[in-house]
């Protein structure tokens, strides 16, 4: 069966995604390369290798764009945590952004948050509980 490996996102300022992702949301970076010829730095982070089953974020930086416009079609991400409660509380704590404070999803009762990481993408947090109840419930 196909396995999901991880969705690729640019942005303007790795070491600064790289920090935001491993300090601020708990992952880790799990390896990183540089392209010289093409101008280009992959990093990839994640709760785990994809060899293990788990899908990752690739962060993208090439190399002189300072920002990107995330349009209008991306959505989010979204990651389960046992308490998003106090998830929000440690993200706020280490200067994250959260946008929607935790609570029902609206005509639900699955809790969910959202914070910005610092290339302005959104990242759902989702009560662990509850998230392969799916949003309706």
């Amino acid at each position: 069966m196909p396995q999901m490996l991880h969705t690729m996102l640019r942005v303007g300022d790795l070491d600064r995604s790289i920090q935001f992702y491993t300090d601020v949301l708990g992952m880790t970076l799990l390896r990183k390369s540089e392209n010289p010829e093409y101008k280009y730095t992959l990093a990839f982070v994640g709760y785990g290798e994809e060899k293990e089953g788990h899908a990752v974020v690739e962060l993208t930086y090439n190399w002189g764009v300072s920002d990107y416009d995330p349009g209008n079609a991306f959505g989010h991400l979204a990651l389960g945590f046992d308490d998003i409660y106090q998830a929000c509380a440690k993200i706020k704590a280490a200067g994250g952004e959260v946008t929607r404070e935790p609570g029902p999803v609206l005509g639900g009762n699955t809790h969910i948050a959202f914070v910005r990481d610092p290339d302005g993408y959104m990242i759902e947090l989702i009560q662990q509980s509850q998230a392969s109840a799916g949003l309706d419930n």
